[in-house]
C-alpha cells in the first residue's frame, strides 16, 4: 500500500476575494501544506502575485507555505519570498545562470529549496547535486495556468525521479503538480510520488465539499 501523500492545495484556484478564509478552509479540511504559484507573465504566461500576497495570507497559515517561483530571474527575489513566510521555494532550473547557486542561497535563508521540472526538462539537470535538493516538483502540465490536462508522459519522469532519490538515500520529496484528480493522483503516488498539488480538485464545490474533495485525492 502506497503512503499517505501531502495534500498542498493550490490557492490559484481560491476565491481572490476571500483568501484568507479560504487558506483556514482547506487547512480545516485537511491540508497538509499551502502551494502558491507566482508567474510574472514572462517566464509563463499569466501573472498571479508577489510576495506582499504570501505576507498576508501567513497569519492565516498554520502549515508550511509551499511557494513555485515561475519567475525569471529568480534570484533577486528568493530573500523576498522568504521573509514574507515561504517555508519551502521552489525554482525552475531555467529561470537562472546557476540553479545550485539559487538552491545553496534559499537554503541559506532559512527555506527549504525545490527543483521543478518543466514537461519538456529532463531529470538529468540534478543528477550532480541532489544533496542540495529538499523538493521536486514535477510539472504534469504546462506551467501558467490552471484547469489544464493531466500529461501521463510525465509518470515515467516521476518513476525516474524516485529512482534517483532512493538511490541519494535522501529525504526528498516528490511533488506533482497539474490535472491531479482522484484518479491521477493514484497514478502519481503509484509512480513515487509523496506530494499532490491541486487546485480545481480541491476547491470545486466551494468550503463544504473541501474536506471530501481532500479525502478523495488521499485514495
Amino acid at each position: 500500500m502506497s503512503p499517505r501523500p501531502i495534500i498542498a492545495p493550490s490557492i490559484l484556484a481560491a476565491d481572490f476575494a476571500r483568501l484568507g478564509e479560504e487558506v483556514r478552509a482547506v487547512q480545516a479540511a485537511g491540508a497538509d501544506w499551502l502551494h502558491i504559484d507566482v508567474m510574472d507573465g514572462h517566464f509563463v504566461p499569466n501573472i498571479t502575485l508577489g510576495p506582499d500576497i504570501v505576507k498576508a495570507l501567513k497569519p492565516h497559515a498554520t502549515v508550511p507555505m509551499d511557494v513555485h517561483l515561475m519567475i525569471a530571474p529568480v534570484d533577486p527575489y528568493l530573500e523576498a519570498f522568504v521573509e514574507a513566510g515561504a517555508d519551502i521555494v521552489s525554482v525552475h532550473p531555467e529561470s537562472g545562470p546557476h540553479l545550485n547557486r539559487t538552491l545553496k542561497r534559499i537554503r541559506q535563508l532559512g527555506a527549504r529549496a525545490g527543483v521543478v521540472f518543466n514537461p519538456s526538462t529532463s531529470p538529468s539537470v540534478i543528477e550532480w547535486m541532489m544533496d542540495e535538493v529538499d523538493l521536486i516538483l514535477v510539472m504534469s502540465i504546462n506551467p501558467g495556468f490552471g484547469g489544464q490536462t493531466f500529461m501521463h508522459s510525465q509518470l515515467a519522469k516521476i518513476e525516474a525521479l524516485r529512482r534517483m532519490i532512493d538511490a541519494s538515500g535522501r529525504d526528498i520529496v516528490l511533488e506533482v503538480d497539474g490535472g491531479v484528480t482522484p484518479e491521477t493522483a493514484r497514478l502519481c503516488v503509484d509512480a513515487g510520488a509523496t506530494a499532490l498539488v491541486a487546485g480545481t480538485a480541491v476547491f470545486r464545490g466551494g468550503p463544504e465539499a473541501y474536506a471530501a474533495n481532500i479525502s478523495a485525492l488521499r485514495g
